[in-house]
């Protein structure tokens, strides 16, 4: 095998075990942060729980079938290879196994290996694939749950600006305007909105999302995800409520949007706008 072929086959597999991965803190994370909150408000309020929940983590308990809670053995959860073995189904309950976890390990191992025909090997490569990771999870939890974790959100804005102290990216004071501006420009949009509308447009995780783009990719990027964003928002949303025949009440969940749209201008982001700006003459 040539050794060009070496770096996108590696990555690829590591995607697919990471998405395997990602089922888990996909499904979890949610769960975990409302067992959080219980715990929380019942302590503020100072009730004592008669219940105590079980341990749940993102180690624990072992994966189980959802219909008749039979373990799911190593060999049943090697990605893409165990569903395709098992026909689809449990091999218990013989219920089918949604199509949707494989796809995402598929997606994630895809989405990782094409990583490498656009950074060499170094601490840009390595951001890249975290960078993502998280923004894979975000968009599933999203669509959900309509939530944004700070658990992802905070951390990959951190990770952003350690980066860039280095100018991986971007150049640190770019960055840190990036970071500082991508939650400003999103918070007053939410603040506009809701004086002329007395309704909240977006919660408070899409501007810790676009803030940790903006850390990652500087101030510059922030235009351009925010069109890309809402274009596509805009074209999904329209779509929705004519083929699902929602009303225009129904919350959409933006931080799909803002994820796809970062995604695509870490890796295209600079080929689009010399494109735009050689269509619109500018030198």
């Amino acid at each position: 095998m040539p050794l060009s072929w070496l770096v996108p086959l590696s990555l690829l597999l590591l995607g697919l075990l990471v998405g395997s991965f990602l089922n888990v803190v996909i499904y979890r994370l949610p769960l975990m942060m409302e067992s959080r909150w219980r715990r929380d408000c019942c302590e503020l309020l100072e009730i004592d729980r008669e219940k105590q929940e079980a341990p749940l983590n993102l180690a624990t308990p072992n994966s189980h079938c959802p219909h008749c809670k039979a373990a799911i053995k190593p060999w049943q959860n090697i990605p893409l290879l165990s569903y395709l073995l098992l026909g689809g189904k449990c091999s218990v309950c013989a219920q089918p196994i949604s199509t949707r976890y494989p796809l995402l390990e598929l997606t994630t191992g895809l989405m990782t290996m094409i990583l490498a025909w656009y950074f060499q090997l170094s601490p840009a490569l390595l951001g890249a694939v975290i960078f993502t990771w998280s923004l894979i999870a975000l968009t599933m939890i999203d669509i959900d749950h309509q939530l944004l974790p700070d658990d992802i959100t905070l951390p990959l804005l951190w990770l952003g600006l350690l980066l860039n102290l280095n100018a991986t990216y971007v150049s640190l004071p770019e960055a840190v305007i990036g970071a500082m501006a991508g939650y400003l420009i999103l918070w007053g949009v939410y603040q506009v909105f809701r004086l002329l509308t007395g309704k909240e447009g977006m919660g408070y995780g899409d501007f810790k999302l676009l803030a940790a783009l903006g850390a990652w990719m500087g101030w510059q990027a922030l235009p351009l995800i925010i069109l890309l964003s809402s274009l596509v928002g805009a074209i999904m949303g329209i779509a929705m409520m004519i083929i699902k025949r929602r009303g225009r009440d129904i919350p959409i969940p933006f931080g799909p949007y803002l994820a796809m749209a970062g995604w695509i201008a870490l890796l295209w982001g600079d080929d689009i706008m010399a494109r735009y700006l050689g269509v619109m003459g500018t030198p």
